[in-house]
């Protein structure tokens, strides 16, 4: 693929990822059983939805020049490796949360790929 080609396609994607990071919130509201890890009253959900709605605005950000946020978006695709292998085990362990193994886990995953397969590597 062509370096501009390939430049566009990571410029949507990051808009798309950041933009997928701000709906955590909608999303745990209208799918929990695929968002949302607690049932009743906890301060986790909104400490989680914290931090992703930076990261989303952060890599929104990074679309404009991703070349200059290449440590941004590796961070987001190893952060998201991690976070959904972690997640993939805790719902295979848990019943009750097998629904995130067809909501957060693959949207993690997917995301990471996405931004993987397009990032440039460093000098490039």
């Amino acid at each position: 693929m062509e370096a501009p080609a390939r430049k566009r396609m990571l410029q949507v994607a990051l808009v798309l990822v950041g933009l997928a990071c701000l709906s955590l919130y909608p999303l745990m509201i209208v799918w929990p059983s695929g968002w949302a890890w607690h049932e009743g009253h906890s301060d986790y959900p909104m400490m989680i939805v914290g931090v992703y709605a930076t990261l989303g605005v952060f890599l929104i950000r990074a679309a404009r020049d991703p070349q200059a946020h290449l440590s941004l978006i590796w961070f987001a695709v190893w952060s998201s490796v991690v976070h959904g292998a972690v997640m993939a085990v805790q719902a295979l362990l848990q019943p009750g949360q097998r629904g995130h193994l067809l909501g957060d886990v693959p949207a993690l995953l997917i995301a990471a790929a996405a931004l993987a397969a397009l990032a440039p590597r460093r000098g490039h």
